[in-house]
């Protein structure tokens, strides 16, 4: 069992003043795709975190600022990467598509 917390985006009662969330809906064929890994690289690409995605495809990570890499591993596609930069107090949103 993962010890994430629900991969949803409501974020209501949560703090941002000294937090950045990267977060976003991991999709394939204009569905939400629930099951797949999400991972969170950091600028060197060193593994950071890993979260499933939700039954509606949601994942969210808390983070620091500065320049930050989303991977997604989804059963039968490539991993796909998505450059972001996370800034303390925002919500960098990043939906990913796979084939």
């Amino acid at each position: 069992m993962c010890g994430a917390p629900p991969q949803d985006l409501d974020l209501t009662g949560v703090d941002l003043s000294n937090q950045a969330i990267v977060a976003g809906i991991i999709s394939r064929e204009e569905a939400p795709l629930a099951g797949a890994y999400v991972r969170l690289l950091d600028s060197s690409g060193e593994f950071v975190a890993e979260v499933p995605t939700s039954a509606t495809g949601q994942y969210r990570f808390f983070a620091a600022s500065g320049e930050w890499t989303v991977r997604v591993l989804a059963p039968g596609a490539q991993p796909t990467d998505r450059k972001v930069r996370a800034t303390t107090g925002e919500i960098a949103r990043v939906d990913v598509t796979v084939g």
